[in-house]
């Protein structure tokens, strides 16, 4: 049976010393100890804090539509004569980008604005002939009145006099109706005196001559009174007939005023239409010349050349603003999105800016930067997650302002402090983290 090493130090009681270096052996194993003491400190790093948190990918964004790239697009359909810009120059608001011609036949007329302008010259003075014309009629018309009135107070003063003419005719009416009676009266009279012989043939004739005449004077006396009668009612004829003729002109004056308002109410039509094409033509001349939006960098032109045709709407160059205010846009799964609220603390990672990250412990992470959930869609993305925003927050350390639209991000949603022996726990379990609200809301303003 073959001899080991221990049965020989037994049996001799000597111990060489190779042996006791190699392998140790009056010396006590430690390891127990050690075990214990990385047992201890797993044990007591279970009841560490530990912060849940989500995490999500996305890209940086910015915060208002405005401030994102865009397209620059032409108004109107023509023809590039002249650019003035070259991709990946930065320009102000109102720069010149590039300068079109018009192909249409309806505008290539180079005087077709002021040929418009004198169009619109010659409505507006028709519509002050037609106004002075209604100054005029009405003036007329005026003159008309006045006229008639003049004529009628006249007319009215003549039958005035008519009225006592026909008075002093009426009295001598009477009184040779009375001569007549009396004339009358002896005539008879003289007829029974002359048949008894008292009177002669001659006083006889007479009275008959002097009835005779009473007679004559009493039907010239009435005929007078009846033409003064005749008189009155022909200058109320008169009247009438003044009244009627001035009442016609009045009306074809005022006919000739209506006739003239409606000319004017179309030529104000004319006017209105006028200064609509002119404004539109002078809006479309100055479509000819792109200008910059805002201030920016031109990233891509998608036309190039001269004398290239456009159409109307085409994209001609796309751009991104200078001046942005910078926010993250992270998506969320739909399990997790009733532990995202606004307010909620981020921490994020932004690609190419170097991090050490401890998801648990984002205190004592390097190169991390905070923000803060500004919005959560309610819409579900076609990537089948939910989107939020996630703008900076204001009281932590700043974003780099490096940062470029696109940039890829990684974030970090902060939930509840927990020990890690629960984190563990509910992760081996697949429970979900704990549920609870923000507080207190930080929304960043513009």
């Amino acid at each position: 049976m073959k001899r080991t090493i221990n049965n020989i130090i037994t049996e001799t009681n000597y111990t060489p010393k190779s042996i006791r270096t190699i392998y140790r052996s009056n010396r006590n194993s430690k390891i127990g100890y050690w075990l214990l003491g990385v047992f201890l400190f797993l044990f007591l790093v279970l009841f560490l804090p530990w912060t849940q948190n989500i995490s999500s990918t996305g890209h940086v964004t910015t915060l208002y539509q405005d401030q994102r790239p865009q397209q620059i697009n032409t108004v109107i359909p023509g023809k590039i004569i002249k650019w003035y810009i070259k991709e990946g120059d930065v320009v102000k608001k109102g720069d010149t980008l590039l300068q079109l011609a018009d192909t249409k036949d309806d505008y290539l007329d180079s005087n077709l604005v002021e040929r418009t302008k004198d169009q619109l010259v010659s409505k507006e003075q028709k519509l002050m002939y037609y106004n002075e014309k209604i100054n005029a009629i009405e003036l007329q018309i005026n003159a008309i009145e006045n006229n008639r009135a003049l004529k009628i107070n006249a007319y009215e003063n003549k039958i005035e006099q008519y009225k006592r003419k026909l008075i002093s005719d009426s009295a001598e009416v009477i009184a040779a109706e009375v001569d007549y009676k009396i004339a009358n009266e002896q005539l008879t009279r003289g007829k029974q005196l002359f048949n008894q012989g008292a009177i002669s043939l001659v006083e006889q004739e007479r009275r008959t001559a002097q009835n005779n005449k009473t007679l004559a004077v009493l039907t010239e006396k009435q005929q007078k009174l009846l033409n003064t009668k005749q008189e009155i009612n022909i200058i109320k004829i008169d009247i009438n007939s003044i009244s009627q003729e001035a009442d016609d002109k009045i009306f074809k004056s005022r006919s000739e005023i209506a006739t003239s308002r409606g000319e004017i109410a179309g030529t104000d039509g004319e006017v209105a239409k006028n200064k609509n094409i002119l404004a539109n033509y002078i809006s479309r001349g100055n479509q000819k010349w792109l200008i910059a939006p805002q201030d920016g960098q031109i990233i891509k032109a998608k036309k190039s050349g001269i004398n290239e045709i456009v159409k109307e709407g085409e994209m001609i160059v796309e751009m991104v603003p200078t001046n942005i205010d910078n926010a993250v846009e992270l998506f969320i799964d739909p399990m997790d999105l009733m532990l995202i609220n606004p307010g909620q603390q981020v921490r994020l990672i932004f690609d190419g800016f170097p991090a050490i990250v401890f998801s648990g412990w984002p205190e004592n992470s390097y190169g991390t930067f905070s923000g803060v959930v500004s919005m959560v869609e309610n819409n579900r993305n076609e990537n089948g997650k939910f989107r939020i925003l996630v703008i900076p927050d204001n009281q932590q350390k700043k974003w780099p302002k490096e940062l470029k639209t696109g940039t890829g991000v990684k974030g970090f949603a902060l939930l509840k402090t927990v020990p890690i022996w629960y984190e563990l726990w509910r992760q081996i379990n697949g429970f979900p983290p704990e549920y609870y609200k923000v507080k207190a809301i930080n929304k960043n303003t513009k």
